[in-house]
């Protein structure tokens, strides 16, 4: 019998935690929990589960990237640019997961912010390129001043020399300082990547909606064709991969590099020969900048990076050879992607009548220009800026570890970013006193008991929103990015029919029938097979290479102009996004159909 749709998502409030994780809410700053003294204010909010970016649990040091990152976002929103129908978002973490709400603007003010909103955005899109050129440098001269973030162990004497000339200073000032500019800098990266990406949105949802109102019925697809098949930096980590393989065929040693289990041992092998020493020079150039790329998605400490792990580019390159030696094409059909997206445009413009076909061909030509950064500031953002943040942030962890302050290297991330700043007080304390800081004995039960709570929060699976759905949803980001709209409420309330048919977002065209694999993290993805179906919470960009090993893709969030949505597209697999809870309906092994064109997923058995 059909499940009898619901009128309301959980509240957060009401939910029961996990066994064993109780008091998880204490490990996050208090403004990301929700609070007992606003139930009536948050609890009748609408709240949906962000799996796009944050599909597992966050340990307490995470948290900081949900902090800066909805702030920067929310102000370029209502402080910068004053959109005229949306501030921002507000953002709680719930058992372990982050849950995001749209914050409209009041109806009285949106007329009202219109002239202001055309004024400063018109700034930005009539001086793009240039503005885009600055901005690029300004990314580069952060990513430099997060590289020379040091962490080095307090000496047992100030130098001589320090003291001859007046420093008036001990080496705990400049540790300190490290950290606090290591904070800044992670704060500055979210507001460089919300300075385009706003607009971005912006001008695909002016014209998204000018299509919608010109051609009535035209299904969301066809206006993300419109914009389709073109080159972003997004791509060039996977296309230097693919240039490398093809490199190692016309070289002849494709046989190392085709040998199971590639890593620097490979790297070795080819170092031993002058045409492995003439591919290693093209891996070298390749690295650096493109191998600052994870296989997550840069929101976490343990994501993985190219960079500091050769095994996975070698990985996807030996596939990649392994396709060429069977006479496969690797490459993207950047060709018949752009002849498919002037064939629609061409055909939506001849149904317009000349005064309307000017507005549309200025509103596409707008949405075209802003489409690359949409996709380019992933890399230099979320994969580079957040590599290096990361990497920098290990190195303080495995200080204070080095100094008896957690059982492990990594564990610092167990601790909110107060705590580490406390932590570091602590321990400096201790040095100039030349006693035991509290630390060493404080923080490893702490840990433990929080490492605890972590692993019991990972076992279960998050509600795809809480609390009370809005009338309506006018978000930029939101409907394009998350494709949270009203129609995707109304699915995820009315939970999946009596086949078990699940609906999402028509992401990229196509149908395919195959075996699931259900794919939680990037550790997943070696056990995909050839033919399968991947379905995962989100798909990340950095999983382009294996996309030519699967015949679709599924994902439980992502609206139409999702990195996963776009990335399907221009690599010419068939997509379902936004589908709210494919990976917990779909188990591994299981047959289904995956209709990108109507935005279904139908089970086979």
């Amino acid at each position: 019998m059909p499940k009898v749709p619901r009128t309301e998502f959980p509240s957060p409030y009401e939910l029961q935690d996990p066994p064993g994780a109780e008091g998880w809410e204490r490990m996050y700053p208090y403004h990301l929990v929700f609070q007992p003294g606003r139930r009536d204010v948050d609890g009748a909010a609408f709240w949906f589960h962000n799996s796009m970016h944050f599909y597992d649990v966050l340990k307490p040091f995470e948290a900081t990237a949900v902090e800066f990152c909805v702030k920067s976002l929310s102000a370029y929103n209502t402080r910068n640019f004053l959109m005229p129908t949306s501030y921002g978002l507000q953002a709680r973490i719930n058992q372990g997961y982050v849950y995001l709400s749209p914050v409209a603007a009041p109806a009285g003010e949106v007329e009202v912010r219109v002239p202001e909103f055309l004024r400063r955005a018109g700034h930005y899109f009539e001086h793009w390129n240039p503005l885009q050129d600055n901005w690029k440098r300004k990314i580069l001269g952060t990513v430099r001043e997060l590289e020379a973030i040091r962490f080095a162990p307090l000496p047992d004497v100030q130098p001589f020399e320090e003291l001859e000339e007046g420093l008036g200073l001990d080496a705990s000032d400049a540790l300190l300082a490290q950290f606090d500019r290591l904070i800044t800098l992670c704060h500055r990266v979210w507001q460089y990547h919300f300075e385009f990406l706003n607009l971005g949105y912006a001008a695909y949802m002016d014209f998204f909606l000018a299509c919608k109102r010109w051609f009535p019925g035209i299904p969301d697809l066809g206006v993300a064709k419109m914009v389709q098949g073109v080159q972003t930096d997004l791509f060039r980590p996977d296309d230097e991969l693919k240039r490398l393989a093809k490199l190692a065929v016309e070289l002849g040693i494709d046989a190392v590099l085709t040998m199971p289990g590639p890593g620097p041992h490979t790297l070795q092998v080819l170092a031993g020969s002058p045409k492995g020493r003439a591919w290693l020079h093209a891996w070298r150039a390749a690295r650096d900048p493109w191998f600052n790329f994870t296989s997550g998605n840069g929101f976490y400490a343990s994501d993985v990076y190219w960079w500091d792990t050769p095994s996975l580019p070698l990985g996807y390159i030996r596939e990649y050879v392994l396709r060429l030696r069977r006479g496969e094409s690797i490459d993207r059909d950047l060709s018949g992607l752009i002849a498919e997206r002037e064939r629609i445009t061409g055909e939506y413009a001849a149904l317009l009548d000349p005064a309307e076909r000017s507005s549309f061909q200025a509103k596409l030509d707008i949405a075209r220009q802003v489409y690359p950064h949409v996709e380019d500031h992933n890399f230099y953002i979320e994969h580079w800026s957040m590599g290096v943040f990361w990497r920098k942030a290990r190195e303080l962890s495995r200080l204070l570890w080095r100094a008896g302050f957690w059982p492990s290297g990594d564990d610092m991330f167990y601790l909110t970013r107060d705590e580490v700043r406390g932590a570091l007080i602590d321990y400096v304390a201790g040095w100039a006193a030349g006693s035991r800081p509290v630390g060493p004995d404080y923080w490893p039960p702490e840990i433990e008991r929080r490492r605890h709570i972590v692993d019991a929060l990972a076992d279960a699976f998050p509600e795809p929103a809480l609390g009370r759905p809005p009338e309506s949803i006018t978000e930029p980001f939101t409907i394009t990015l998350w494709g949270i709209t009203g129609e995707r409420i109304r699915s995820w309330l009315g939970g999946t029919s009596g086949e078990g048919d699940l609906t999402g977002v028509s992401a990229s065209p196509g149908t395919a029938d195959g075996t699931a694999r259900i794919i939680r993290s990037s550790e997943d993805l070696p056990l995909l097979q050839e033919g399968e179906i991947l379905v995962a919470p989100v798909a990340a960009p950095s999983w382009g290479p294996v996309f030519g090993r699967v015949r679709a893709a599924v994902t439980d969030t992502g609206g139409v102009m999702s990195h996963a949505a776009v990335v399907c597209r221009e690599y010419s697999l068939p997509a379902v996004t936004g589908t709210g809870s494919a990976s917990t309906h779909i188990t591994t092994g299981q047959r289904i159909r995956v209709d990108g064109n109507a935005g279904t997923v139908t089970f086979l058995e």
